[in-house]
Formats: C-alpha cells, structure tokens, sequence
C-alpha cells in the first residue's frame, strides 16, 4: 500500500507561514469516514459504543469530533477524565480503565458517574472503602495469562502483563460484586496489541463471549456489555494491508451469534475502546530539514526530535518517511533522519532509502495520529509543538498552540528569578 501524504508541499509552505515547523497535522475528512466505517461495521448491535482511548490523542477538538457519531471516552487517569467531563461526556459515555490506581481517580471517575473497568479482584475492597458503597455498574478486566496465539503465530503476552483478573479472580470477583449489590456487570480484555489482521477482534470476541457464558451459568452473573477495548492495528510499514473493519465487524457478529445468541445472551452490547485504529493514520508529523551530516553515516538533522515522536526512539517503530515535492523521485540515497536531543537513539528513521534531500526540505512522517503528541516529554527542555487540523473545507485550524519557555518553566513559579524571564 503506498503511503500517500494528505497535505502537499504546496499545503505546508502556506501552512508555515503562520505554523512554523515541527507541528502535529489531522485530516479531519479521514477521521470522518473511519468513524463512520467503525459504526457501519458494528451497526448489527444495538448497544455497540466505540469509548475512544484518550491516551492516544487527548486533544478535544478531535475527540469532540468522534463524540458528534456517538463515540464516549475511555479514560485511564484522573485529567483524563477531567478533560472528558470538561467536554460534556459524562456518565456512562466513559469508561474509566486504570491500574495502580490512586484513590481520588475513582473518586472523581464516581463523581461523573463513569463505568469503573476494575483491573484487580483487591480493588474491589478499596474501592467500596473510598466511595462507601460500590456503583450498580461495574466492569472487569480479564487476563487468562499464557500467550495470545492466531494460527500457528503468537501475537502478545498477557501473562507477562501487569493488567487484569486471573480466570479464578474473574469468577471469584463477579460473586463478591454481586454479593455487594453490584446490578450490572462488564467484561473487558485486551490481549494484543496493533493486530494487522481482522481476525484478532473475533478470536478475542469469542473467548470473552464463551467466559460471559460461563458467568451467568456457573455464578448466576449476566453481563451486560463486553468491551473488546483495543489492539486493532495500523499498517505502518508500506508494505502492510490495513484491517477492514466491516470485515472485523462482521466477524464478531457471527461469533457473536454462535456463542451469546445460542446461550440466549442476544441482548448484550458490545463496546471498543480504540485508539490508534480510530485516529493513528490521520495524523502526521510536519518538520523541517535544517542540517545534514557526513560522518561515517549520511545523516538528515530536522527540526523536530523524539519529543515530538517518541515511538521510534523508545523501541524502533517504523514510521514511513515521504519528501514532500519529491514522492516519485527515486529513493536511492540511505539516511539516518536525526533530531537534535543529547540521546543517540532520536532518530526517526535508520538506513533508510529516500529520495536526495537538502537543506530545506520537509518531511512528513506518517501515522502519527496515535500515541504522537501525547507521548511528548521536555527533556533536554525541548518544547511540544502545535497540533493542527486541516478541515474539510481545506482549512487549516489551530487546536493545540505550540510550548513555550514561559510554559516550560510554569511550575519553578517558586523560584522567584524566573518571573523575570522574557
């Protein structure tokens, strides 16, 4: 699949002349259609909510747009939610799904009436200690432990995962919560992470329906959504089909028919919690080329650095590279794409074939929709850059203005030398 950028160099040179590079760009027309597909896919289910995974892309203007189809939040922190009830989504449209999880997160996740998604049978105690009572409402999230295969392949590990109820904690954590006057019940796994392949939803879908079963005929316990969370993936790599989520949904459906329909189950909803699958391909990371080295390596300096994109510096993601003004030009010179932190790992890309660049250029780096901005970080006191969204009338809109040294400094506002910084 060619990677096919969705602004032109004609595009960015107008965009910087108000944004200057680095910046975060969002197609919001591609937002539109995926979530428009996502809810064609699962339409067979009269209860079916995607529960957008904050953590990917916490900026409300875009989250706003995915809440405009219906979408609810799945929150993992306490601003998390804060910025979720900020944008008027509230009560059963969120999903609160944490771990480790500090007291006044519950609190304020009760406080909005948000589903609590339990990842721990001892939380059950500490939760009824903090709020005196439990919420009719309760979820868990189910780890069988082992390994998640597909075929003959392994796709992740939960049993190498801090998350979740073993299946002895599942069962014996639905008995307590019922015993405690707990109404309705949820079921909640994630089991792999960035699947490119439509079958993982199924598999998934089928495990949980037939442990759901299980519940309601061992323990008496009726689940009244399953929320498949996240995992479905992103092709980053060119060379990848991308999942087909009316594929996916249609896989689920008849699974879904299988196991819950058969066991007289048909009324359950089925909730997602996507986040990469929902906004990954709709962002892409704008920067500009302002060096280039000779060394024992050719290497590309740009002006944005793992601040801005942290993925391929902390574990050697691919994300696709395209020249703008240069995407049918040969790629036939090898470069290490550099940014400008004290670490040898910021690197965008290693050894990988391009076209020739120069001082000058800009870069697209693709796929950064997910898990981009949101991992920025100020080492080195590097400052976030802007997010922007490219509209469908083709404008463009600021939606997260860039850092700045004053912002960076905001919290030594104790350390009174610094009210005087210009």
């Amino acid at each position: 699949m060619k990677k096919i950028p969705f602004v032109t160099k004609e595009k960015v040179e107008e965009i910087v002349k108000t944004y200057p590079t680095p910046f975060h760009i969002y197609d919001e027309k591609g937002i539109r259609e995926n979530v428009e597909a996502v809810k064609e896919a699962f339409s067979w289910n009269k209860g079916f909510k995607e529960y957008f995974a904050v953590k990917a892309t916490p900026n409300p203007f875009l989250i706003n747009i995915l809440h405009e189809y219906g979408c609810g939040c799945d929150c993992s922190s306490l601003t998390e939610l804060m910025l979720s009830h900020a944008m008027g989504i509230d009560g059963n449209e969120v999903m609160f799904s944490s771990n480790d999880t500090p007291a006044e997160d519950y609190e304020y996740a009760a406080k909005i009436g948000a589903i609590i998604n339990l990842d721990d049978i001892t939380h059950i105690d500490f939760l009824e200690g903090i709020l005196g009572k439990l919420p009719e409402t309760m979820s868990c999230r189910y780890n069988p432990g082992g390994v998640f295969q597909m075929g003959n392949g392994i796709m992740d590990n939960p049993g190498d995962a801090k998350y979740g109820f073993t299946t002895e904690q599942l069962f014996e954590g639905y008995r307590i919560l019922k015993e405690k006057g707990v109404q309705h019940f949820g079921l909640h796994a994630f089991l792999a992470s960035n699947t490119v392949t439509n079958e993982y939803y199924p598999q998934l879908a089928k495990q949980l329906f037939e442990v759901a079963v299980r519940l309601k005929e061992e323990i008496g316990v009726e689940i009244a959504f399953i929320n498949l969370s996240g995992g479905v993936g992103i092709p980053y790599t060119p060379d990848q089909e991308p999942n087909d989520i009316r594929a996916i949904g249609e896989g689920v459906r008849k699974v879904y028919e299988e196991v819950l329909v058969t066991a007289d189950m048909g009324n359950v909803a089925i909730y997602t919690e996507m986040g990469r699958f929902m906004m990954g391909p709709y962002g892409e990371l704008v920067t500009k080329v302002i060096h280039e080295k000779h060394t024992h390596k050719e290497y590309i300096g740009v002006d944005a650095c793992a601040v801005n994109l942290m993925r391929p510096a902390m574990y050697g993601a691919y994300h696709h590279i395209t020249v703008l003004g240069k995407e049918e030009s040969p790629c036939s010179h090898q470069y290490d794409v550099t940014g400008s932190l004290c670490e040898n790992n910021d690197k965008f890309a290693i050894d990988r074939m391009l076209p020739v660049i120069e001082k000058g250029d800009y870069l697209v780096i693709h796929d950064t929709g997910a898990h981009g901005h949101a991992m920025g970080y100020n080492y080195n006191g590097k400052l976030r850059s802007a997010e922007l969204l490219l509209k469908t009338d083709g404008s463009v809109e600021l939606i997260r203005r860039a850092e700045t040294p004053k912002d960076y400094f905001a919290t030594l506002d104790c350390f009174e030398v610094f009210d005087k910084l210009q």
